[in-house]
C-alpha cells in the first residue's frame, strides 16, 4: 500500500485529494495547522493526522521526521497556500513577505526535508499545487503570480537535480477551483485601480480569466500526475487552466499579454 503525504489538507484541494488517493487504496498523512479541529478526515481508516504551519520551519522538521517513522512515504503533495490580490504599491512589506513564506518557502522547507530520505531509497515524487497564474498572468495579482511563476521554476530546474536519484517533481497547475479559498484571500484594495480591478472580476464571472471546478476534478489531475509515470512537469488542471494555457503557448507569451492588455481596455505606455 502506497502512502501520499499532503499539506493543506483541512479543506479544499488538500481533502479532496486526500480522500480520492485513501478511496484508491493509499495510505495517506494529512497535515494542517490545527488537526484537532478536524471533523472528516480524523474519523477514516488509514488517514494520519499531524499539525504542520509551513511556515514553521522547526515543525516542518518534527513533522516530516514523525512522517517517516511512520513508514514508507511515496508522493510529498504540496498543497498549502493562499492568495493576494491587489497592486505591489498597495500590498504592505509584510503582505508580500507573508505570501512568499507560505507559497513558495513553505514548499521549498517541506521538499528540503523530504529529498535526503527519497535519495536514500532512491526513489520518491514532490508534487506541488501552483495555478495556472504560475503559467499565465493576471493583472491585480503581481505577487500571487510571482510566488507561483516561483515554483514553476522552482520545479523544472529541481527536475535535472533529482533525476539522478530517480526523484520525480511535478506541478499541477489549477485555474479556478470551487473552494474556501477566497475566503483566504487578502485583498490590497486602491481606488487608483478600480477600474482594472473591476475588468478582472467581470473577467472571472465570465468564465473570460477564469471558471471554477469541482475540488475533486482537480484531485483526479493530481492522482493522474501521481500514478501515471510519465516525464511531465506540468499538469494544467481544469477547462480554464487547460484553455488559457493552450492560448498562451499556441500565440507566445508577448502576444498573449498584448491581447489581455486589450481586453482590459487598457493602452499600451509604448504607443
Amino acid at each position: 500500500m502506497k502512502t501520499i503525504f499532503i499539506n493543506g489538507a483541512s479543506t479544499g484541494l488538500g481533502k479532496s485529494t486526500a480522500k480520492l488517493f485513501l478511496a484508491k487504496g493509499w495510505k495517506v498523512i494529512a497535515t494542517m495547522r490545527n488537526p484537532e479541529q478536524d471533523r472528516e478526515l480524523s474519523q477514516l481508516q488509514n488517514v494520519t493526522l499531524l499539525p504542520l504551519d509551513i511556515t514553521n520551519v522547526e515543525q516542518i522538521r518534527q513533522t516530516v521526521e514523525k512522517a517517516i517513522s511512520l513508514g514508507n512515504i511515496d508522493v510529498v503533495f504540496n498543497n498549502a497556500g493562499y492568495g493576494l490580490i491587489g497592486a505591489v504599491e498597495s500590498s504592505s512589506k509584510e503582505q508580500i513577505r507573508a505570501q512568499f513564506e507560505t507559497n513558495f518557502f513553505g514548499t521549498v522547507w517541506v521538499i528540503q526535508e523530504f529529498i535526503p530520505y527519497f535519495r536514500n531509497k532512491q526513489a520518491g515524487l514532490f508534487i506541488n499545487t501552483t495555478s495556472l497564474c504560475g503559467l499565465t498572468s493576471n493583472p491585480q495579482s503581481a505577487i500571487y503570480n510571482a510566488s507561483k511563476w516561483a515554483l514553476q521554476g522552482l520545479a523544472e530546474s529541481m527536475s535535472y537535480d533529482l533525476a539522478q536519484f530517480g526523484i520525480g517533481i511535478k506541478n499541477v497547475a489549477p485555474g479556478g477551483i470551487k473552494t474556501d479559498f477566497t475566503k483566504a484571500m487578502q485583498v490590497a484594495e486602491d481606488k487608483a485601480y478600480e477600474a482594472t480591478m473591476a475588468k478582472m472580476m467581470e473577467g472571472f464571472q465570465d468564465g473570460t480569466l477564469m471558471e471554477f471546478t469541482e475540488p475533486e476534478l482537480i484531485a483526479e489531475v493530481v492522482y493522474r500526475a501521481a500514478t501515471d509515470d510519465e516525464d511531465q512537469l506540468t499538469y494544467p488542471a481544469g477547462n480554464d487552466a487547460v484553455r488559457l494555457y493552450a492560448k498562451r503557448l499556441a500565440q507566445g507569451p508577448e502576444a498573449y499579454r498584448k491581447d489581455l492588455t486589450a481586453y482590459l481596455n487598457l493602452k499600451s505606455p509604448f504607443k
